[in-house]
């Protein structure tokens, strides 16, 4: 009875959830932790960290940014984009998103080989510095894209539709592992600040803004959209 009731639970939580809220939840924690991958690299290289660190943030970035966040993203939210809202599953920016996710993905792969190993020379060294900072810019450009331009695009759109909520997925023990995994390397591993990268809000900040994406409202917008472009800006 007791499992019956829990089940229960946790179908009713799954109904209430809000999966935007909980997406830009995921983002501060990842944010973050790319943060602390930036320290850790930049300790290392002074010879003030262990290489074995690599490991645990290989779990984190697998396991709680691909096979969790960025599942949520392809297989339920994004779904909703081109089932509740009518909009084309190829079109940008929603293209464009999943596009990096494989990018970031790939990036992984290639660091994956330097922090699963024992001890790093010092050509690799330079090696890993140079795909962290990559990976971090881009996963860092990728959340601000999300959190400013298509997270309120989607949740007014969504609205529009009649649809307030979209269901999550539980989180699996593994999945909650590697997020705490993620916590403790941030205590550890204060996250670092990128100086040579602009960080802000808005399509011209996006680096496929112009190239292969002309920006949220030549995408989406239909007439009657840029009638109320006051309305929008000053909501």
């Amino acid at each position: 009875m007791t499992e019956v009731m829990a089940a229960a639970d946790r179908s009713a939580y799954l109904r209430i959830m809000k999966l935007i809220d909980e997406l830009k939840s995921e983002h501060e924690r990842i944010d973050r932790v790319a943060g602390s991958l930036r320290t850790w690299v930049n300790r290392l290289l002074q010879g003030d960290a262990p290489v074995a660190e690599g490991r645990k943030f290989t779990r984190f970035f697998e396991v709680y940014v691909g096979n969790r966040h960025h599942r949520l993203e392809e297989e339920v939210l994004f779904p909703a984009v081109w089932n509740q809202l009518s909009l084309a599953a190829d079109s940008a920016p929603v293209n464009v998103l999943v596009e990096t996710h494989h990018e970031l993905a790939a990036l992984l792969d290639c660091m994956k080989f330097l922090l699963r190993k024992d001890s790093l020379t010092r050509n690799e060294l330079g090696e890993l510095e140079t795909l962290a900072i990559r990976y971090s810019r881009t996963l860092w450009s990728h959340i601000d894209a999300e959190n400013s331009v298509l997270f309120p695009e989607l949740e007014l759109r969504l609205a529009h539709a009649g649809v307030h909520e979209l269901a999550s997925a539980i989180i699996t023990r593994d999945e909650e592992d590697a997020g705490i995994l993620g916590d403790a390397l941030v205590h550890t591993y204060p996250p670092a600040e990128d100086a040579n990268l602009v960080r802000g809000e808005g399509c011209a900040m996006c680096p496929a803004y112009m190239d292969s994406c002309r920006g949220i409202e030549r995408e989406w917008w239909n007439e009657w959209e840029w009638e109320e472009l006051e309305e929008r800006v000053t909501s």
